[in-house]
């Protein structure tokens, strides 16, 4: 017969339970609440972090289905593309399918611009890749001759690089199906960046790989042998004015997984054309405002970090060097006058995906979830949390594979910020 503990003993054990059970309380309150908002059996995802996923209402968050992972598409295989409606039991409607699409981006699935009710997304049809814009209410639907990659914030322009060339150079960002016909050239002259009009689908080239290559590489070294230049992740500024672009190559004996990038800052016309960061390292980007750009890359003060650079000139200052330490898809949560900061990071060395908040003002940290994401997870079909926010503010989407296939995952931030 075992002996009756002590009273002493007895308290004591009490207090150990009540501490356990105090901080399992503590561990619990310290991530708010997040749900699941798909399911399988088949797989759904978004994609990137720069385009609109929430409709302006908050009720309709748009995302791709498909029934298969860990491969590159290939040109047979089809997506669907959907919308949930968080109001009705997170009820999957499904409003379309495509042929062109990627892990990453997706098909670029998103809410036109200045729109409540038009959703755009990319597609092939025969030899060429094209965009349709689908009125989710009428089911009115047309299609631009040309794909779109970025929207103007009225709506009115899109701009597209090469997916052909994306998909040779860069697998992962561009669509399959299409050979690139510069596959053999280093800087073509006859293509690069297109503005596209989005009501008439008449699209012109504004800038070339030719002429981006002509602007000398002012690092140390230059380009290397026989660079083979590619565009990627464009962006326009908040009132329309000028916009984003990454102009990256590879030089000939270098590894399919090692490029170099500069970003260029340019009127929407294609004039003025800026080297706002020459560093070589540049990653992932937003506007903070029309003449400020907030962007993870390499500079002598604080190596690699968060920094705001002042658009034509050389002014920056450096964004949370000290907690946002690693690379993420950083944007700004709506309604908080740029104060609080969206991000997440790689996996770690725990296979963790680390989604969290960063108060500018106080430089605070707040967590919102710990991801897992264990091979094959990895390359160009990794998931990545990219995560996105609502209109405003109260709710963040995240893409994830943590429990066995990537789904769609909903965080409410209200009573965070």
């Amino acid at each position: 017969m075992m002996p009756l503990p002590s009273r002493r003993s007895f308290l004591q054990g009490l207090a150990a339970t009540a501490l356990a059970r105090s901080l399992q309380a503590q561990d619990a309150l310290k991530y708010p609440r997040i749900r699941a908002i798909t399911r399988g059996p088949k797989f759904h995802w978004f994609g990137y972090y720069d385009k609109f996923q929430f409709d302006p209402t908050g009720r309709f968050v748009l995302g791709n289905q498909v029934d298969f992972e860990s491969r590159s598409p290939q040109p047979e295989d089809k997506i669907q593309v959907g919308m949930v409606d968080l109001q009705d039991g997170d009820k999957w409607i499904e409003l379309g399918e495509t042929h062109a699409w990627n892990w990453q981006q997706g098909c670029m699935l998103q809410w036109l611009p200045g729109s409540a009710n038009e959703v755009m997304w990319n597609d092939r049809e025969g030899d060429h890749f094209v965009c349709h814009i689908l009125n989710v209410q009428t089911g009115a639907k047309r299609t631009l001759p040309t794909p779109v990659y970025t929207v103007s914030p009225d709506g009115r322009w899109g701009l597209a690089p090469d997916f052909r060339r994306l998909n040779d150079c860069r697998p992962g960002y561009g669509y399959a199906g299409i050979p690139d016909p510069n596959r053999d050239k280093l800087t073509p002259d006859d293509a690069g960046i297109w503005k596209i009009d989005m009501k008439t689908g008449e699209s012109k080239l504004l800038i070339t790989f030719a002429e981006i290559a002509a602007v000398p590489w002012e690092m140390e070294g230059g380009y290397g042998r026989n660079a083979k230049n590619w565009f990627n992740h464009l962006l326009f500024n908040q009132d329309g004015s000028r916009f984003i672009f990454l102009h990256r190559w590879r030089a000939e004996d270098e590894k399919i997984s090692t490029f170099h990038t500069r970003m260029f800052t340019v009127n929407a016309d294609g004039s003025d054309r800026y080297v706002i960061d020459p560093s070589g390292f540049t990653s992932h980007f937003v506007w903070r405002d029309p003449k400020h750009v907030f962007l993870y890359t390499y500079h002598p003060s604080h190596q690699q970090r968060f920094y705001v650079f002042t658009d034509k000139t050389r002014e920056f200052e450096a964004v949370g060097p000290d907690v946002m330490t690693v690379n993420g898809h950083n944007t700004y949560l709506p309604g908080t006058n740029n104060e609080w900061v969206l991000n997440d990071t790689y996996p770690d060395k725990a296979n963790l995906q680390h989604v969290f908040l960063y108060h500018v003002p106080t430089g605070r940290r707040v967590p919102l979830a710990d991801l897992e994401s264990k091979p094959p997870y990895r390359g160009e079909w990794r998931c990545d949390t990219h995560p996105r926010s609502s209109h405003d503010g109260h709710f963040v989407c995240v893409d994830s594979a943590h429990a066995g296939g990537r789904q769609m995952y909903l965080i409410d931030v209200r009573g965070l910020v």
